[in-house]
């Protein structure tokens, strides 16, 4: 669609339908010429390029994912680590505890339920 088509159309001559003359006739052409118009076609050079260029941008995004991966994994191992060594000391200090021959002084109960 041209604004040479919409004069033919109308049965004028193309330069009859000047901007000066119609001006908001001219604009709403236009505008519809601009949101109807169809994608460029592309040579397959640019095709090439284009693709080239998504599969970088895929492949960018692989290695962070593999990068975040990697620094998860590494924080979970040290969280596993560090609760082996944890449920360890507690063992240790449990064991202490119960091979201890101090006696305690106070059971945690009061004068009024010890009776």
């Amino acid at each position: 669609m041209s604004q040479n088509n919409v004069a033919k159309e109308a049965g004028c001559d193309p330069s009859a339908l000047r901007k000066t003359r119609y001006p908001s006739l001219i604009k709403e052409i236009q505008q519809w010429i601009q949101e109807h118009e169809p994608p460029a076609a592309r040579s397959p050079r640019q095709s090439i390029i284009a693709k080239r260029k998504q599969n970088r941008s895929l492949q960018e995004k692989i290695e962070e994912l593999k990068s975040q991966r990697d620094h998860v994994t590494s924080l979970l191992l040290e969280a596993d680590a560090k609760i082996v060594d944890l449920t360890g000391e507690i063992a240790r200090l449990q064991a202490l505890r119960e091979s201890s021959n101090v006696t305690p002084i106070w059971n945690g109960k009061t004068k009024k339920e010890n009776g």
